[in-house]
């Protein structure tokens, strides 16, 4: 059984949480956040501690989901998140044109996703794709979208995937006797 939800948070130096009726808000060094908790979950902040405590245990999801976003707003505040992707196959590569990426990835046309605002993306090479931003799900959701435009295929790996997946390969038709 999960106990997220009962873990206690410290707030690190330079990071302030205040909650205001159901809005719980983190601000520091790299931004501010903010996200809205279930009624049913109450958010107590003493010096450096974040506890959530719950109604009943019929609110146990919603404790441990809020208890998990709140971390990752305090991780983000501190930190950020980052996601790197990168691009196997002849002619696929990444540029920066602007506020827009141009993905060119083996179809008849470019990909142009806009890049949504709260998200810095970096170029390093042609074939590397590196974004950061202090927002997890965002982070995760355009990096998701940009490796959705191409899947690496089992059978050559092209594809876009991100640096630390590894590609599943298989082994192509035998040649008949």
């Amino acid at each position: 059984m999960s106990r997220v939800g009962n873990r206690k948070l410290t707030i690190p130096a330079g990071v302030t949480v205040s909650v205001d009726g159901n809005n719980v808000t983190v601000k520091g060094p790299k931004g501010e956040l903010s996200t809205e908790i279930n009624e049913h979950i109450h958010v107590e902040i003493t010096d450096s501690e974040v506890v959530l405590t719950r109604d009943n245990d019929n609110y146990k999801n919603f404790h441990g989901t809020a208890n998990a976003n709140i971390k990752n707003m305090i991780d983000g505040v501190t930190e950020g998140f980052e996601k790197k992707l990168e691009c196997v196959g002849v002619g696929y590569r990444f540029t920066l044109k602007g506020n827009e990426l141009v993905i060119a990835a083996g179809h008849s046309h470019t990909w142009t996703p806009e890049i949504p605002a709260g998200i810095k993306v970096e170029v390093p090479s042609n074939t590397e794709l590196l974004i950061k931003g202090i927002d997890k799900q965002l982070v995760g959701e355009f990096a998701a979208n940009i490796r959705k435009i191409r899947k690496p295929e089992p059978y050559k790996g092209k594809g876009i995937r991100y640096a630390d997946e590894t590609v599943l390969r298989k082994e192509g038709k035998k040649a008949s006797k």
